[in-house]
């Protein structure tokens, strides 16, 4: 992971990945304090402290998936995008999972085989709090990052 090849998520959900590291590193008997764990969350997004991490996301507020009809950017299948939120439903059954349908400004080419084209504007996709798909392509990146 290098810095800036992930989206970074606000303030609030970077504060709660360290409690939740604290937590869970806890439960298997290993013991850190909140300064540690803030620390070891910025060195995962490719930053030397907590300190820089929190001036690179600086105080915007957390990720609103919520609002239709908000202007969104990212790379959908390795592919820069800019379009609208047309839809939104939150996933019961996975807290902190948004199914998203955006409409991009321009069609994005889906398939990277140099004879062949597939073209998309209209996507459906289910991100987390990040912005980001669980599902990976087939070198390891998320399907979809937004970035904000």
């Amino acid at each position: 992971m290098t810095r800036g090849s992930i989206p970074l998520p606000s303030l609030d959900a970077l504060k709660d990945q360290a409690k939740r590291l604290r937590s869970r590193l806890a439960s298997e008997g290993e013991t850190i304090g909140h300064s540690r764990s803030l620390e070891l969350i910025a060195a995962q997004y490719g930053y030397r402290d907590w300190n820089t991490l929190h001036a690179a996301v600086g105080n915007r507020p957390p990720f609103n998936p919520w609002m239709l009809g908000s202007r969104v950017k990212g790379r959908y299948l390795g592919q820069a995008f800019e379009g609208e939120i047309l839809g939104v439903q939150a996933i019961a059954a996975q807290p902190g999972r948004y199914r998203l349908t955006m409409k991009f400004d321009q069609p994005v080419d889906v398939v990277t085989f140099e004879s062949f084209s597939a073209f998309r504007q209209r996507v459906t996709a289910t991100v987390d709090e990040s912005g980001r798909t669980v599902e990976k392509t087939s070198n390891g990146i998320p399907q979809l990052e937004l970035e904000w």
